[in-house]
């Protein structure tokens, strides 16, 4: 079992990288999250799992503990396979799905493609279930938005996206680059991160 990897980034494609690693090219599939983060030619770490099938070894990448012990976690629920597990990545982190289950929020599931109402649902039973510490949580506090950070989120919206998505996005941006970075660097981030998420 490959369970964590250190490299090269040699190529990076639409949902995966290939890790170079003492002559080495590993293939491993990724969130665009991770995508985003990372460059040709960067030194890359992941902790990660290799789900074995008949005809396939697939290895799936992952930037933190948490979000590895979710995908596998998903991948324990009848009717959930990597990709969707990787979907439900995608879309919220551990911590945002951590907040859905503790506030039985379906209509946060049903935003990853491929799942519905009753597959919501199910998966917050499942998880319930099988991650009783996901359900101690508390969702955070709200998010609150102003000055300069909402002109980015009303600029996303006019753009096209949701308000909900746009502020989102930007609250990871802000905590990421810090809100001195500045309106058109927050702006053009939360592009860059909406863009890869579509």
């Amino acid at each position: 079992m490959i369970s964590f990897l250190s490299g090269t980034v040699h190529r990076i494609a639409a949902d995966h990288l290939v890790v170079l690693t003492y002559g080495v090219g590993r293939k491993v599939h990724v969130t665009p999250d991770t995508l985003t983060h990372t460059r040709h030619g960067a030194e890359i770490e992941l902790v990660t799992s290799l789900v074995v099938r008949e005809d396939s070894l697939t290895l799936y990448g992952f930037a933190t503990e948490d979000e590895n012990h979710t995908f596998e976690v998903l991948l324990s629920i009848s009717g959930i396979g990597p990709r969707l597990a990787m979907a439900i990545l995608s879309v919220m982190g551990p911590d945002e799905l951590s907040a859905a289950i503790a506030s039985q929020d379906a209509n946060a599931l049903t935003k990853v493609p491929g799942i519905g109402k009753k597959g919501a649902s199910r998966i917050i039973l499942e998880l319930e279930n099988k991650l009783p510490k996901l359900s101690a949580s508390a969702p955070g506090p709200p998010l609150s938005f102003g000055g300069e950070n909402q002109q980015v989120v009303d600029a996303l919206v006019g753009l096209g996206w949701k308000e909900a998505q746009a502020e989102e996005v930007v609250a990871e941006v802000v905590k990421e680059t810090g809100a001195e970075a500045g309106t058109s660097v927050i702006l053009k981030a939360a592009l860059k991160v909406l863009g890869a998420r579509k």
